[in-house]
């Protein structure tokens, strides 16, 4: 998205920046990379480069920053700072600082001198990465409080398992935020505000959860099947599961390696022929035999056709195959009145 401001943010720096004396001018430079090498120096490094201490090094940059405040050129390009408050705000009042930065330009050059322009504003602070959230930068304090008391409350509502729309996540987060100004109530910003977080993240399906979740943080073939299958629906063949990987995930998908893990993993349940559904859909485990065992343990004696029904929502297969099972008397008995019940195994009396 191309930035709306009309500020050239090399040519604010370089007027702010000649207020200070050579050597605090070359430090803020190789501080905030803002020469042609555009990575930041460190306290320590930029120390060593001058034989003096990290300490002394802070002291300077501290003065440098507090110089340039205080300067006549900065009350000059109030025009400045204002346009990037109004980006700020447009942005949803509270930001990530890579989505600050990405917006205004893709060039890493560019975006340190307004990053050092966002340490000199007067109206931004700065809210360094945490355990909950990443680098984020703000205009007003009441919002920033706001929308971090929502994202925790909207992580504490969540689970491992849970998978959520974005259109649902969305409007969840809405409901913690009542109290926020209606123009920062639109999906692109509270998108924004979600991406504040560490303990929500979204999966490659746009589905949303908690970051650590296997869900979200996808690791191999049994998260990416998992997710596959959950978006299919209804029971798939493996084949189909490897085809669907490769598709949406740009991952190799070997036919045998993905149907081996899907039989390793207790998530999924193989109901047919090479046929997979997830555990959580409520498919009994094992083969005919044990699900009819447990149909029966759950509902007692049952006829033929009772039987047959249930198993046939358990597993695709054919009747026939259902009826083989049950005509094993090793494992079923058919009573008097046509009925099937688990065969007792009875002890020999010597």
């Amino acid at each position: 998205m191309p930035s709306e401001l009309q500020l050239k943010p090399k040519q604010v720096t370089k007027k702010l920046l000649s207020v200070l004396p050579d050597r605090a001018k070359e430090i803020i430079t190789s501080r905030y990379g803002l020469g042609k090498n555009t990575n930041k120096m460190t306290l320590e490094a930029i120390g060593k480069l001058y034989g003096i201490t990290r300490e002394r090094v802070r002291q300077i940059e501290n003065y440098a920053l507090n110089n340039i405040r205080k300067s006549e050129i900065y009350k000059q390009e109030k025009k400045s700072f204002d346009e990037i408050e109004e980006l700020l705000h447009s942005l949803g009042g509270i930001v990530l600082e890579d989505d600050i930065l990405n917006h205004f330009s893709k060039d890493k050059n560019i975006q340190n001198h307004l990053n050092l322009l966002l340490v000199l504003g007067d109206a931004f602070k700065k809210e360094k990465e945490d355990d909950e959230f990443r680098h984020r930068w703000h205009v007003n304090e009441k919002l920033a409080k706001d929308v971090h008391e929502a994202l925790r409350k909207l992580y504490n509502g969540l689970t491992d398992k849970d998978l959520v729309l974005e259109s649902e996540i969305v409007s969840t987060f809405l409901e913690h935020l009542k109290d926020v100004s209606e123009k920062y109530k639109n999906q692109e910003i509270v998108k924004r505000w979600l991406g504040i977080s560490k303990n929500i993240g979204k999966n490659p399906l746009g589905e949303w959860g908690i970051s650590t979740s296997p869900n979200i943080k996808t690791k191999g073939m049994r998260d990416y099947a998992f997710l596959v299958i959950r978006k299919h629906g209804s029971p798939i063949h493996f084949k189909e599961v490897a085809k669907s990987i490769e598709q949406v995930f740009k991952k190799k998908a070997h036919i045998a390696t993905c149907h081996n893990e899907l039989i390793k993993d207790p998530r999924f349940v193989l109901v047919g022929r090479g046929l997979y559904a997830l555990s959580e859909w409520g498919y009994m485990s094992g083969v005919v035999k044990d699900v009819i065992k447990k149909i029966l343990e759950k509902n007692g004696t049952l006829n033929k056709e009772e039987i047959i029904e249930k198993v046939l929502k358990e597993r695709y297969v054919k009747e026939n195959t259902i009826m083989v099972n049950l005509q094993n008397p090793k494992f079923f008995t058919k009573g008097k009145d046509g009925k099937y019940s688990i065969t007792q195994n009875k002890e020999k009396v010597v």
